[in-house]
């Protein structure tokens, strides 16, 4: 116990000190939200890594995921790295950068307000930023505290307020900065961390091989593949159809999401761009892949385990309590680390995107640089404050698994921003109606997933295959939509893509001169 607490002790300073020193960076809305707009490739892949992966894909997704599909969840992990790291940053990585600095956007609802001329899509835009980070927000809390509670039974609600106090003061303090110099150290903290922990279950369990050749022996109760042993180590695991909707979501949701689109806003140059790829690469295939991969051996634990009683999000906690006391640990402050990292990206896209796409825009329109950092420092604690609460009412309620939460937030906010954001930065021909199509289809479905549920049909009934779905429809609704509404404003549509036709002078390495 006093390892951990010394542990727990220097981390919580580490984060106050960087908080305090990233101050002079915070002091307007572009330092506050953007640092400047000049942060570098390290700080901006790790930012990126840790606000994509915390406690929802460490104790939620994992433990759920690897219970149902075995070691083929490790899928997940592949996709999140290529499609939702490597393919993010290739697509959208430059383009966002150039269009969103030339527009002077600072969040996303700003860019569909300055891309369209529409004062309207930014307002809504932001509301469903609001609205729809928070469940996501509390799901971060709940998975941080199941893991707390078996290293330190502690109450849930103790956990819960201990990281929202934490996590505000250094948000608070030093902004986008902060969040990115603290991003960076707790990432390095993740990696070291999964490596350790997956080497010490695998050990405890005789093995790799060992481990492997166990999980073969147990059947399946997979409906689709009931009975079968070998179904948890084979290629595409026991469920493929839904094992590929969780891949969609989880990977394809970046694209689409405020909080991981918003870093691209904030990087230094071209060079910046290459190397942030290949690290935030690297980082989603060691984190994410190491993560699943560890979740697919959750079945070996199955005689500890009641997921009946205690749901999904107990598996992990399971795995990791026959651990040594460092190494617990280690895990506490690997998924404090993800947690934080997480929230507090979350935190900064919600309350910026309200200051300044919602009450500047609709209140306060003459409001300075000053009044909205103050506004968003304010908004920081105000939405914390909010997921906090729906986190301790969540925990005592019926919605029991993390990944319920996740699949409905990142379903309506991919579902809504995904295909409207990557086309906008390509194509000339879209237009208004289509973004308002895409933010009512997403949006309305994933609300109606939560109260009608029962209704829909059984493939869309998982708030995951919900989610997806709605991520893929868009990518047919903006195009459909703008072949059949009036063309885009000539003038707004030049303006905004003048910005890749600058010329600029490179090194002949980089491109060969006439």
């Amino acid at each position: 116990m006093a390892i951990k607490l010394i542990l727990l002790i220097v981390f919580f300073g580490v984060m106050v000190y960087v908080g305090m020193y990233s101050r002079k960076h915070a002091t307007s809305v572009d330092g506050f939200v953007l640092g400047g707009r000049s942060v570098g490739p390290w700080l901006t892949a790790f930012a990126y890594g840790t606000s994509y992966f915390s406690a929802v894909v460490f104790v939620g997704y994992a433990g759920q995921f690897g219970w149902k599909y075995g070691l083929s969840s490790t899928w997940i992990g592949l996709g999140n790295a290529v499609i939702g790291s490597l393919l993010a940053w290739v697509v959208l990585g430059r383009r966002t950068k150039v269009m969103t600095q030339h527009l002077k956007c600072k969040t996303m609802p700003d860019f569909f307000g300055e891309r369209y001329g529409s004062d309207a899509l930014k307002v809504t835009a932001s509301l469903i930023v609001f609205i729809f980070l928070i469940p996501y927000t509390a799901s971060v809390y709940n998975g941080l505290s199941r893991l707390f509670g078996m290293a330190f039974h502690i109450p849930y609600t103790v956990c819960v307020i201990v990281m929202a106090v934490f996590t505000a003061v250094y948000v608070i303090l030093g902004g986008y900065m902060a969040t990115a110099i603290n991003d960076f150290i707790q990432g390095i903290i993740m990696l070291v961390g999964i490596a350790a922990v997956i080497g010490a279950v695998l050990s405890g369990q005789g093995g790799f091989l060992h481990a492997i050749q166990t999980m073969a022996q147990i059947p399946s109760d997979v409906p689709v593949t009931q009975g079968q042993p070998g179904a948890f180590t084979s290629f595409f695991g026991p469920d493929p159809l839904n094992l590929l909707f969780v891949v969609i979501l989880t990977s394809l949701g970046t694209w689409g999401l405020p909080q991981m689109v918003q870093k691209f806003y904030a990087i230094k140059n071209e060079e910046a761009i290459k190397k942030g790829t290949i690290i935030s690469t690297i980082f989603a295939l060691v984190v994410s892949g190491g993560c699943y991969f560890l979740g697919g051996f959750g079945r070996l634990f199955s005689d500890q385990i009641d997921v009946e009683a205690n749901g999904f999000d107990s598996i992990i906690p399971t795995m990791l309590s026959g651990l040594s006391p460092i190494l617990i640990s280690l895990v506490v402050i690997l998924v404090l680390s993800a947690s934080m990292s997480t929230l507090s990206s979350l935190v900064m896209a919600s309350s910026s995107t309200l200051t300044i796409d919602f009450l500047k825009e609709l209140f306060f329109k003459k409001m300075d640089d000053k009044k909205q950092v103050f506004t968003m420092r304010v908004l920081v604690v105000v939405f914390i404050i909010i997921s906090s609460v729906l986190a301790l009412i969540q925990y005592k309620s019926s919605v029991t698994f993390i990944a319920q939460l996740m699949g409905v937030s990142w379903g309506a906010l991919a579902g809504s921003f995904l295909a409207p954001f990557m086309y906008s930065l390509y194509s000339r021909k879209v237009t208004k109606a289509s973004c308002w199509a895409c933010f009512l289809f997403s949006s309305v479905l994933m609300v109606a997933n939560i109260f009608w549920r029962p209704s829909f049909p059984v493939i869309m009934q998982s708030p995951i295959n919900c989610g997806a779905i709605a991520m893929l429809a868009g990518l047919v609704i903006v195009p459909a939509v703008s072949l059949i509404t009036p063309k885009p404003d000539k003038k707004l549509v030049d303006n905004a893509f003048a910005c890749y036709e600058e010329k600029t002078e490179v090194e002949q390495k980089v491109a060969l001169g006439k």
